[in-house]
C-alpha cells in the first residue's frame, strides 16, 4: 500500500515517463492557447473576411472561446470522477475538434464565434481533466513542481504561435491557421491514447449522479480558502484575458509593429515561461502564499506607477516601456499561474475532478466578463489595459490578505481546540 501510494504521488515515477507525461499534458493544455494565439496576427484577415464593421467587434473571436471553456469546465471534471479521465479527454477533444472545423468554414460572425464557442466547450477537457491528471499523479509541493514545468513548456505555444500563424499568412490564409489547430489536437488525442494509461483507478471513480456532483460542488464552494483563491486567481487572470483581446490592436496597430507584431507578443510570452522554471526551484524553498502575495504586490506597483507614467503619454508611452512594463507583470503571472490552482486545489484531493471543474469554470467566468470588459474599452491608448491591471491587482491584494488572515487565525484556533 504504501509503494503504491509513493508511486501515485510522484514518488517513484521513472524519469522518462514522467518527462513524457509533463509533455503530453503541455500539449493537451495549450491546445486552447494555439487556438488564441495563433488567430491574433490572422483578426484583421478575419475581419475583412467576415465583413466585421467595428474593429472591437473582432475581440470576441478570441474572448468567445473563453465563453466556451466556461460553460465546458462543469461537465468534464465530473465526467472524469466517473468514467476516467481518458474518456473523458476523448469526449472533450471531440468537440473541440468539430468547433474547429465550424470555424473554418465560417462564412460570417456569428458562424465563427459558435465554432469558437464550441472550440472553448470542449478544449475544457484539456485544462480540467489534465489539472485532475495532475492531482492524480503528484501533490503538495511536488504538484506545484510539476505544474511550473508544464506551464513552463506550454507558454512555448504562446511564444511562437502568432509567429507561426503569420507565416501561414504570408502563404496562405486564416483558414489554415485552423487545419493547423485541427492537426495539433488530433495528435494529442492519438498520443494521448496510446502513450498514456489511466490515472484514475476503477475503485476511486464516483458514480455520476446530480447528488454526487451537487455534494462535490457544494463543497468546493464552501470551502473558505478555496472560495478565495478561485475570486482572487479570476479577477488577476481577467486582467490577463483584458491583454489577450486587445493585444493585437494595442501592438500590431496603435504601436504599428505589422508582421513584428508576433515577435514582440512571443518574445513577452517567454517572460512567463522564465518566471515558471524559476517558480518551480522557489516552491521547494518557500511558501507558494509568501510567492503569490509578493508576485501580487510587484505586479500592483508596476502597475499603478506605469498608468501614472502613460497617462503623461496621453495614453501612449514609447513602445520599450510598455514592453517592460508587460514583461514584469508577466514575470509576476508565471507565480501566479501554477500556484493559485495548486492552493485553491490542495484541500480537495478527494474529489480532485468536481473540484477542478467548478474551481476553473468560476475562474474562467470571473476572467471573461473582466478581461471582455477591459478589451471592449480600448480607445486607441494602453489606459484602459494598465487600468486594468492596476484595479484587479488592488482587489486580488486584498483579497489575498483576507484568506491569509483567515487562515492563519484558522490554525491558531485549531492549535488551542487541540491543546
Amino acid at each position: 500500500m504504501t509503494e503504491n501510494r509513493a508511486a501515485q504521488h510522484g514518488e517513484d515515477i521513472p524519469a522518462s515517463q514522467r518527462r513524457e507525461f509533463i509533455c503530453l499534458m503541455a500539449v493537451l493544455m495549450s491546445l486552447v492557447a494555439l487556438s488564441i494565439d495563433a488567430m491574433l496576427p490572422a483578426l484583421g484577415h478575419i475581419g475583412q473576411s467576415l465583413q466585421v464593421a467595428d474593429p472591437n467587434d473582432t475581440q470576441w473571436v478570441i474572448s468567445s472561446i473563453f465563453l466556451g471553456m466556461a460553460l465546458g469546465l462543469m461537465l468534464y471534471g465530473p465526467l472524469s470522477d466517473s468514467y476516467g479521465r481518458k474518456n473523458a479527454i476523448y469526449l472533450g477533444l471531440g468537440v473541440f475538434l468539430i468547433g474547429d472545423l465550424v470555424a473554418l468554414f465560417s462564412t460570417d460572425l456569428y458562424t465563427m464565434l459558435f465554432g469558437r464557442v464550441l472550440q472553448g466547450f470542449g478544449g475544457a477537457a484539456c485544462r480540467v481533466v489534465t489539472l485532475a491528471m495532475i492531482r492524480d499523479k503528484f501533490e503538495g509541493q511536488r504538484m506545484a513542481r510539476v505544474m511550473s514545468l508544464i506551464m513552463m513548456f506550454f507558454v512555448l505555444i504562446p511564444a511562437l504561435a502568432p509567429s507561426i500563424g503569420q507565416a501561414i499568412l504570408m502563404v496562405s490564409n486564416w483558414h489554415s491557421i485552423f487545419l493547423l489547430i485541427f492537426s495539433v489536437g488530433f495528435v494529442g488525442l492519438l498520443w494521448l491514447h496510446f502513450r498514456q494509461p489511466e490515472t484514475l483507478e476503477k475503485e476511486k471513480r464516483r458514480a455520476f449522479s446530480p447528488a454526487v456532483i451537487g455534494s462535490g460542488m457544494k463543497e468546493t464552494i464552501t470551502h473558505p480558502v478555496t472560495r478565495v483563491y478561485i475570486l482572487t486567481a479570476g479577477v488577476m487572470f481577467g486582467a490577463f484575458v483584458g491583454y489577450l483581446s486587445s493585444a493585437q490592436q494595442v501592438l500590431q496597430q496603435q504601436y504599428e509593429l505589422g508582421e513584428s507584431f508576433a515577435l514582440y507578443f512571443g518574445g513577452l510570452a517567454l517572460v512567463i515561461g522564465f518566471s515558471s522554471f524559476m517558480n518551480a526551484k522557489l516552491v521547494m524553498k518557500y511558501k507558494m502564499e509568501s510567492l503569490c502575495m509578493t508576485a501580487l504586490m510587484t505586479l500592483t506597483l508596476t502597475a499603478l506607477g506605469f498608468f501614472i507614467f502613460a497617462y503623461q503619454y496621453s495614453g501612449h508611452p514609447p513602445l520599450m516601456t510598455f514592453v517592460g512594463f508587460v514583461a514584469v507583470t508577466f514575470f509576476c503571472f508565471g507565480v501566479l499561474l501554477g500556484n493559485f490552482n495548486t492552493l485553491a486545489l490542495q484541500p480537495l484531493g478527494h474529489i480532485a475532478g468536481v473540484a477542478n471543474s467548478v474551481i476553473s469554470a468560476s475562474q474562467t467566468l470571473v476572467s471573461v466578463i473582466i478581461g471582455g470588459s477591459i478589451g471592449q474599452y480600448y480607445d486607441g491608448t494602453v489606459l484602459p489595459l494598465v487600468a486594468g491591471f492596476s484595479i484587479c491587482g488592488l482587489v486580488s491584494v486584498g483579497l489575498m490578505i483576507w484568506v491569509l488572515r483567515a487562515t492563519k487565525t484558522q490554525a491558531a484556533t485549531s492549535a488551542a481546540a487541540a491543546e
